[in-house]
């Protein structure tokens, strides 16, 4: 678990530390990354950020950056990828498998991709499972599948579509006697449906061309096969209806009433779709600005208010249940509330990072709060653009104003932006605490909370 101490923030840096990230070679800027960039800052401007504050400062140039990483599959073809990789593979003389090759079923899983949803534009998670029966006495190299894949996962997208794409182009760039492919896909939710970091809107998808189609034991080998590898509850959808959560509300001009900024925003939204090679009047994408512009306004700027009026605190109320690690003798306990979910959008690469929030303080029956209070608290601090270390601090500083014998906190966050663009990091995590007054000076009471929270997580 890594540690932030206090004092030492990413908006606190000397002017030497804030110059490192430009300190390397500059890269050459593409026309359509000027493009992306201006309306970036169109975005921010309207969200009510300053686009010149530290951590700002170059947040348009990275999410221009990773949109361009992102939908790079518009400029690659699976025919190139494929060609020049296919092998002769005939086997012993008359003794071929039964599709006309040295062997049967060939299978690669579990492939981790990423890519964006075409209608609200956030990235989402991909596990990829392909196929194919190899003809003709050839076989393609592995990493082939792979790659054709990750063409196709590069583009906006819905696992629908991906999952039919990459079958076809499969399908004509090999030309096997079968080809399959399975998608599990994850959508991360709405700050507002948010229960858990696992919580996240799971579809299956499946795509089958040739034998694996027309044959049932084919299509059941298959299945067996992943079962090998510890994929298990394959359940293949046949509609999207519940996969995209922008998708549940019916978003226009009409119901964004005439909020020049909103329409400016829209305006810069359609930009970047166009920069990134797709048709913005495309009928799926019609919809898409509008949706992605409501994304952003939940994490529209607002001032801090005094930690009373955010959580509605009412010293006289019944304490509520909790758990307690151990007493001081001097009518104070330690007592801390686990597992608060929270989903905020990073200041960086305005892509979303998700996860838990674990409190302990030192508290009494004149100063109790509830779960309730406290995942108000998390809220607050999550639904603005952020980063983990200052939101960790942020938290534990607003809770130690009101009880001030101490308070530590610690914040379990997945970072989508680890994972969607070039770093690729899948199953990255990363933790922050933040310890203030007793918790800082009693290594003890410090290592009771940081014990108590596997219990809840693990």
């Amino acid at each position: 678990m890594g540690a932030l101490e206090q004092g030492h923030y990413m908006d606190e840096l000397d002017e030497n530390d804030v110059e490192l990230e430009s300190d390397s070679e500059p890269e050459p800027e593409l026309e359509s990354d000027k493009e992306v960039k201006e309306a970036v800052r169109v975005l921010l401007e309207g969200i009510g950020e300053d686009c010149e504050r530290e951590g700002l400062k170059r947040t348009p140039h990275r999410v221009a950056k990773a949109f361009r990483e992102g939908t790079r599959g518009y400029n690659q073809k699976a025919r190139d990828i494929v060609k020049g990789a296919l092998f002769p593979e005939a086997g012993l003389v008359h003794i071929n498998g039964h599709t006309g090759a040295a062997c049967g079923m060939v299978l690669v899983n579990s492939l981790d991709l990423f890519s964006y949803c075409e209608s609200c534009l956030l990235p989402f998670a991909i596990r990829c499972h392909v196929s194919y029966l190899p003809s003709s006495n050839r076989v393609v190299g592995l990493s082939k599948l792979s790659r054709v894949s990750d063409v196709f996962a590069k583009r906006l997208q819905n696992p629908q579509k991906l999952a039919k794409e990459i079958c076809a182009a499969l399908d004509a760039s090999i030309k096997p006697a079968g080809v399959a492919v399975v998608l599990q896909c994850s959508h991360v939710p709405f700050p507002e449906t948010f229960v858990s970091s696992s919580d996240w809107n799971q579809v299956c998808f499946s795509a089958r061309l040739g034998a694996l189609e027309e044959d049932h034991a084919q299509w059941n080998d298959f299945l067996a096969l992943l079962k090998l590898k510890g994929v298990n509850g394959i359940e293949c959808s046949n509609t999207l209806q519940n996969w995209c959560p922008s998708l549940k509300n019916t978003v226009n001009g009409k119901n964004m009433g005439n909020n020049k900024s909103y329409s400016s925003m829209v305006s810069a939204v359609v930009s970047i779709l166009r920069a990134i090679g797709e048709d913005p009047s495309r009928k799926e994408l019609v919809s898409t600005p509008y949706r992605y512009v409501q994304w952003l306004m939940r994490f529209k700027t607002s001032k801090t208010p005094e930690f009373k009026s955010i959580l509605n605190l009412n010293t006289n109320a019944e304490e509520s249940k909790k758990e307690t690690i151990m007493t001081n003798g001097h009518g104070s306990k330690i007592c801390y509330e686990l597992s608060l979910p929270f989903c905020s959008q990073c200041e960086h690469h305005l892509i979303p990072f998700y996860g838990s929030v674990h409190i302990g303080w030192y508290g009494n029956a004149e100063r109790c709060i509830d779960r309730a209070q406290l995942l108000a608290l998390v809220q607050f601090y999550a639904c603005k653009l952020q980063v983990q270390e200052r939101m960790t601090r942020q938290i534990a500083e607003s809770i130690h104003a009101w009880c001030d014998k101490g308070v530590a906190v610690v914040v379990e966050a997945n970072h989508i932006c680890m994972i969607s663009r070039g770093i690729e990091k899948a199953r990255s995590s990363s933790a922050t605490i933040s310890v203030l007054g007793k918790f800082a000076t009693d290594p003890v009471a410090r290592a009771s909370f940081l014990q108590s929270i596997p219990k809840c997580t693990g």
